[in-house]
């Protein structure tokens, strides 16, 4: 056999094991962190729970999930092990070194300024109508009845041909 014959095999299985040692190392990472976790660790399992790690054990890991709810899971199950400023805020919402020198209201009710107060804005945008395209009964010109007679017809028949194009 010839070498370039060889040649795609060559580079076939040199991929393969370029994908499974990558995979390997990738496996032997998430085995160190999950290793790493002690009781107070804030952790997310592969389901999406964020908790706090109560005991570690060789193969299980009991977790504090709220006020009286603990969990046990498999090691495998835990996903990542998070450091205290992340864990606090994903879970808590406390954001840590925030360096912003503006205050960003909660609402955008703050942001809109208007002359008038709330309730008098709300009354004024009450009596103000609005035109909809819609005609009022009352406001129909005189041509009304005569409208009315032509709908009481049967509409044309044609053959399919239409002045619209």
């Amino acid at each position: 056999m010839s070498l370039v014959t060889l040649l795609p095999f060559i580079v076939l299985i040199g991929a393969m094991f370029l994908m499974t040692r990558s995979a390997k190392k990738k496996q032997q990472q998430a085995a160190d962190m999950r290793n790493q976790m002690q009781p107070g660790s804030g952790i997310r399992t592969i389901g999406g729970i964020y908790a706090t790690v109560k005991e570690v054990n060789e193969d299980s890991v009991l977790v504090d999930a709220g006020p009286g709810v603990e969990l046990l899971f498999a090691k495998n199950a835990i996903g990542a092990v998070l450091s205290d400023d992340e864990y606090n805020r994903i879970v808590h919402g406390i954001e840590h070194d925030l360096k912003s020198d503006t205050d960003v209201p909660d609402d955008a009710s703050s942001l809109t300024e208007t002359d008038e107060p709330a309730d008098d804005a709300a009354a004024a945008s009450d009596d103000k109508s609005v035109d909809l395209g819609k005609k009022d009964p009352a406001e129909e010109p005189a041509e009304a009845p005569a409208a009315e007679a032509k709908t009481d017809e049967e509409p044309k028949k044609t053959d399919g041909d239409s002045d619209a194009k």
